[in-house]
């Protein structure tokens, strides 16, 4: 009588695969897909059951409960993705942790992008587009629907994809090596390359700090309303920081030159007479930079 070889367990929640940040993008040999701005999360199906982890294998479960139970379907997998909130057209990181901080779900979407395992099976050795048909041929075969979407990816020149992504203010595009396997790492095979935007923003006021300054408040003409676009804090050395302290103090005013005063105790307002260049990746929805970081100061 031959034994039939037992299936192997489906392991536990398995260490993620990270990217690479490069300043450009593949041109051949990779697929490209948008990159999401949420929260990284590995789902395990198994025959009925379902667990989500985050990045760092904290069960979220119940946090992710609407997407969880939208994988309904028989059989094991495990599957690699991002939950996200989408907002104004593109993925939005502080509007999710808004959804999450109220405990509200309605607006969450989960982007599918890798398959690690299926019905026995360890994929993580098979090439990267062989598991995204068979993520694809999953999502077909049980017909799944929002808010579990699969991610869409295209091949070619990534630069091309990379500089349409940015011109819709998408976050940046990821490419990842079409022949590679999956590797619990941060490595070559998946690349990372992000949209920054850079401009020049009045300086309102900034915050001292011993020998310059530890942070520029910044506004931002509209019409005839100066706004306030929040602030920076990074990117200069001590001894910048020392001459950027030495020409706002020439420009030193009694009151915040906004149209709509904003408190911030900690702040020395100045006339809008210098303008911080700086590179940021986004707006918010509050209308403010987000991962700003500062690139030269100069005059009016």
């Amino acid at each position: 009588m031959v034994k039939r070889a037992k299936s192997p367990e489906m392991p536990g929640f398995i260490k993620p695969q990270l990217a690479t940040l490069r300043s450009k993008a593949p041109t051949a040999g990779y697929l490209h897909e948008i990159k999401y701005d949420g929260y990284r999360v590995q789902l395990h199906l198994n025959k009925g059951k379902v667990k989500a982890y985050t990045r760092n294998g904290l069960d979220w479960t119940k946090r992710f409960s609407v997407i969880v139970g939208a994988f309904d379907i028989p059989g094991q997998a495990i599957i690699d993705g991002e939950v996200v909130v989408v907002h104004e057209g593109r993925t939005n990181f502080f509007e999710l942790q808004a959804e999450l901080a109220k405990g509200s779900q309605d607006r969450l979407v989960y982007y599918a992008f890798d398959l690690l395992w299926l019905d026995g099976k360890d994929l993580r050795k098979s090439p990267q587009l062989r598991r995204k048909e068979l993520l694809k041929a999953l999502f077909d075969t049980h017909e799944l629907q929002a808010p579990v979407l699969y991610s869409e990816h295209l091949t070619g020149d990534g630069q091309q994809l990379f500089e349409h992504a940015s011109k819709l203010n998408y976050e940046g595009i990821i490419s990842k090596k079409a022949d590679a396997p999956y590797r619990s790492e941060r490595s070559e095979a998946w690349l990372k390359v992000k949209a920054v935007h850079r401009e020049k923003f009045p300086v309102i006021g900034f915050v001292k700090d011993p020998t310059g300054v530890a942070a520029l408040y910044l506004g931002k003409q509209e019409g005839k309303e100066l706004v306030y676009m929040g602030k920076v804090g990074t990117g200069w050395s001590r001894t910048i920081s020392s001459q950027i302290r030495k020409q706002l103090d020439t420009v030193v005013s009694p009151k915040s030159r906004l149209t709509k005063p904003i408190k911030k105790p900690k702040a020395t307002w100045v006339e809008p007479q210098f303008y911080a260049d700086v590179e940021y990746r986004d707006i918010t929805s509050e209308g403010l930079l987000r991962a700003s970081s500062f690139k030269g100061l100069s005059r009016k």
